[in-house]
């Protein structure tokens, strides 16, 4: 009997549970949607089914603080090695086929198969973690802590915001205490374009933890309203601190990634390199990431044949929609022609493929279209999107989609709204002026036109044009 019979055998889905009825309601999913905090702690087992401490005994100290470990990778960003999930994995299968009323157990593997799905870009973990984790809040309908968070997690991870929103301030009604439950919140009011609310909640969650983890989370906040410089050092601070002589662990190779990832919006490509590269090794294998973070540093460094090599081997290693556009788009600099129309072909597969696991894969789908196929469904694919998740990601989408369409008097309007301030569009990013300044020049503001083209050249001269996804 698989784990999804055993889980059937608890009880029938309801068919909106299933993976195709929220699935069927979005088209896009996460590129980099993280989470970075810290440790989320698991609670032994409650004998819910009478059996008392000698199941409990089973899992042993070794599996339950691996299982502690894989929560808290998903729900926090701090990432376990594949080998503990792959463990996890297995051993809490093992567990809730004999123990089908666990509902810890069925939480933690909930999560571990995310966490799975993360690495591997398996987006067929996805339905398998929900109805794990759905199995464990019917069984524990009340104060489930473990299952909200993992399924804010799995929302986040589909680019399911208001799910996610839904779960995580429930999470958070029931344990203000955890504050793993507000970094996913905070993804959460960022996907939504509910910039307040994101800071606020960042506040709430330095109360309750102010160490290194959680401040390497709080710091993509101050990222995004313009502190570039103080996200930057506490990206870099957290990820040194986890960093010994034999390499980072799969914590701190992630979060090298990710100051990769801030320094590469500086325009800091050699040292976007070097992040990247850290982020690609020590015993956990690095993070799945940091392949596609070395190839965008490398080509925007010149070296083109060794950032298609690393786009290639990322790809290899775990299947990205987003990461196959951008290898697309290289190939296309390139006069690749042939190789960028197959690439093109592969990222339609892969978008169709998320979409059948119910992950939202709209702005990656938006951006092809806008660039290298029709901009007039690019349009209606960022229209649906912009009224379910109005977020500056998605504004700048569209506002660059209408351009590519012809239609600049509106694509002004969400090119404005992405770099609003007073709308939470603080965030320095030269993807977004660049837009803005050819769309003002389009309409004929050739003076703000050109100021912000030469923001978008100051912030990342590496930023000339496109703004797909290799931008």
């Amino acid at each position: 009997m698989s784990v999804d019979d055993e889980e059937r055998a608890v009880r029938p889905w309801p068919a909106g549970w299933r993976a195709g009825g929220r699935g069927r309601r979005v088209v896009w999913a996460v590129v980099g949607c993280f989470v970075l905090g810290g440790v989320l702690m698991v609670v032994p087992p409650d004998g819910g089914d009478g059996s008392g401490g000698r199941e409990a005994r089973v899992v042993g100290a070794a599996g339950a603080e691996a299982g502690a470990r894989v929560t808290a990778t998903v729900t926090a960003g701090v990432p376990a090695a594949p080998s503990e999930v792959a463990s996890v994995v297995r051993e809490r299968e093992a567990r809730v086929r004999a123990r089908p009323r666990d509902h810890v157990s069925w939480a933690v593997l909930g999560v571990a198969y995310v966490e799975r799905a993360r690495r591997t870009g398996g987006v067929g973990d996805y339905p398998r973690a929900e109805r794990a984790l759905r199995t464990s809040l019917r069984l524990r309908p009340s104060g489930n802590a473990d299952a909200l968070e993992g399924l804010t997690a799995l929302a986040v991870a589909r680019r399911d915001f208001r799910a996610a929103q839904r779960w995580g301030e429930e999470a958070v009604r029931v344990a203000p205490g955890r504050w793993t439950s507000y970094a996913l919140l905070i993804d959460a009011y960022d996907g939504l374009g509910r910039y307040k609310a994101a800071r606020a909640t960042r506040d709430r969650m330095l109360a309750v933890d102010s160490g290194p983890a959680a401040r390497a989370r709080a710091a993509l906040v101050s990222w995004d309203q313009g502190a570039r410089e103080d996200a930057a050092a506490a990206l870099s601070d957290a990820a040194a601190a986890e960093t010994s002589a034999a390499g980072p662990s799969a914590a701190g190779a992630a979060w090298w990634v990710r100051a990769g990832e801030l320094a590469w919006e500086r325009g800091e490509a050699e040292q976007s390199l070097r992040y990247c590269e850290a982020g690609g090794s020590g015993a956990a294998g690095g993070d799945p990431e940091a392949g596609a973070c070395r190839g965008r540093a490398l080509a925007a460094l010149g070296r083109t044949a060794e950032g298609v090599r690393a786009y290639r081997s990322a790809l290899a290693r775990r299947p990205s929609a987003e990461v196959a556009l951008r290898l697309g788009e290289l190939y296309e600099s390139l006069g690749r022609a042939r190789e960028a129309r197959e690439q093109y072909g592969v990222v339609r597969e892969l978008v169709a493929r998320s979409a059948a696991a119910g992950v939202n894969e709209s702005l990656v789908l938006g951006a092809l279209e806008t660039d290298h196929g029709s901009p007039t469904v690019a349009v209606r694919v960022l229209r649906a999107e912009w009224e379910r998740q109005p977020g500056l990601r998605v504004a700048d989408a569209l506002g660059w989609a209408l351009h590519r369409a012809g239609e600049d008097e509106r694509a002004l309007g969400f090119a404005r709204r992405a770099t609003d301030r007073a709308r939470g569009g603080e965030v320095r990013s030269a993807v977004y002026a660049y837009h803005r300044g050819v769309i003002e020049r389009a309409v004929g503001l050739e003076a703000a036109g050109m100021r912000h083209l030469e923001e978008a050249r100051r912030l990342n001269p590496h930023v000339v044009g496109g703004g797909g996804a290799g931008a």
